[in-house]
């Protein structure tokens, strides 16, 4: 057993003064109790549910600054950036991949983040041959959860063609690719791999998007899979949605709420390309919507309609997709500038009751365990011990109190606030730091350096 104590914490019925939280062995949370005396393992200023990392490539996060100059096209645009990346990806080693993930896990969790959700293509060898061990790639994120001590719902992607049209992948692509027997076989594997980590772990599916998927086997996967979450890109990219309307019929959400039985379990990554009426029905549905505003600014890929979402009731989750910029903090200042630089408004977000910093961290704590498949995302009995700390005396919250403090981590503050973070009851994070970052962090410099400017 261990126990923490605060000063403040945002519990599952809102802000309390003097809270002990008792952990057991397993890292649940046992028992919340307001006024205790101040008497525990951990003290703390403030503390708060640690939301889910809700998409990550961790891969991309060694592509960090090779990609701002323009090529030979006029104008640059995804598509031009993901060809950058397709050079990029085809010199890494599965060595290089775990030192890569830890880095981006030990990040992750000094932002604040307890849960990596790692949506895993990057399988094969280069020129899309197999590992003599299929779940090679798989085994190496796996390991640098077990070096990090973050949460780790794997996602093994399925991406079968380069496009509506069936076509083959091209050399960028072939790294990814899978037909459905194989990818069955992947999946078993990754499930088998995750147990050597400890039992929060979690294994879902992750059909990479209504390009590279072919429509009705997305259905039977969906189907073949009845336990776990299931995410997909959606919506990302006009061009996308111009070429799934031009073989399907319809535009990728039309057709999603269509022909799939949506609810807790899915999450669609990016949605920044909806029409209102497909906003309002997916927000419906009881899917979360996994955004990622700091990627999504970096690669033009359009503004979420955050407003109509929530006004709705959809549920959303946070994500740092490329990690070009692993910060919590920031993700959720993004999302809402995004929505006042669209509407020229202030205050997009925020409810006639609560605060824009409130309505944002409630909603991706919330969002974050739904689409991590994880007893998470409030401070409250029976769930894991996913628990950040923030530094009162951090100027910027200095004399702060309740949903104030949210407001000013967001839009004034930054990781620095951040001392401690628990996964599980793991408590590796500590005075800022994670406890491993000096080996976690040599091991990265390391790869870097083989790999070079590589693009």
């Amino acid at each position: 057993m261990a126990t923490l104590w605060a000063a403040q914490a945002l519990t599952d019925s809102g802000w309390a003064k003097d809270v002990r939280v008792v952990v057991d062995a397993s890292g649940q949370i046992t028992s919340v109790t307001a006024g205790a005396p101040m008497t525990a393992d951990t003290i703390s200023d403030v503390l708060l549910p640690a939301p889910a990392n809700a998409h990550s490539h961790a891969f991309q996060r060694a592509m960090a600054g090779l990609t701002e100059r323009r090529g030979p096209n006029a104008r640059d645009t995804f598509w031009t950036w993901r060809e950058l990346m397709f050079r990029f990806l085809d010199r890494l080693t599965p060595d290089h991949v775990e030192a890569i993930a830890a880095f981006v896990q030990m990040e992750m969790l000094e932002a604040g983040y307890a849960t990596n959700v790692e949506f895993h293509y990057l399988h094969h060898g280069p020129g899309g041959h197999p590992y003599t061990n299929l779940a090679e790639m798989v085994e190496r994120i796996a390991a640098a959860a077990s070096r990090t001590g973050i949460g780790l719902t794997l996602l093994p992607v399925l991406y079968q063609f380069g496009g509506c049209d069936r076509r083959a992948l091209d050399p960028g692509q072939v790294r990814f690719g899978n037909d459905i027997n194989r990818f069955a076989k992947l999946h078993e594997q990754s499930a088998t791999a995750l147990r050597a980590l400890p039992s929060d772990s979690v294994v879902g599916i992750a059909p990479h998007s209504l390009r590279a998927v072919n429509p009705m086997t997305l259905v039977d996967l969906v189907e073949l899979h009845p336990a776990g979450p299931v995410h997909m890109h959606l919506a990302e990219q006009i061009a996308e949605v111009d070429e799934v309307r031009a073989f399907v019929g319809q535009r990728p959400v039309e057709w999603v709420l269509d022909n799939l039985t949506l609810g807790k379990r899915f999450t669609f990554i990016h949605c920044t390309q909806m029409e209102a009426h497909e906003t309002e029905g997916l927000a419906r549905s009881g899917a979360t919507a996994g955004l990622c505003p700091i990627t999504e600014s970096s690669l033009g890929d359009g503004i979420f309609d955050g407003d109509r979402w929530l006004a709705t009731g959809g549920s959303i989750a946070i994500g740092s997709d490329s990690n070009i910029r692993i910060a919590l903090s920031e993700e959720l200042r993004t999302l809402e500038y995004s929505q006042r630089l669209r509407d020229r408004s202030r205050a997009v977000l925020a409810s006639p009751n609560q605060s824009t910093g409130r309505v944002l961290f409630d909603a991706v704590a919330k969002g974050g365990a739904t689409a991590s498949g994880r007893a998470t995302g409030a401070i409250k009995a029976g769930n894991w011990a996913d628990l950040v700390a923030l530094d009162h005396g951090h100027i910027d919250l200095e004399g702060r109190q309740g949903d104030t403090i949210l407001d000013s981590f967001i839009f004034a503050g930054d990781d620095r606030m951040v001392c401690d973070v628990w996964s599980a009851g793991r408590h590796i994070v500590q005075g800022g730091r994670h406890v491993a970052r000096e080996s976690i962090t040599m091991a990265y410099r390391s790869a870097i350096r083989e790999l070079g400017e590589a693009i």
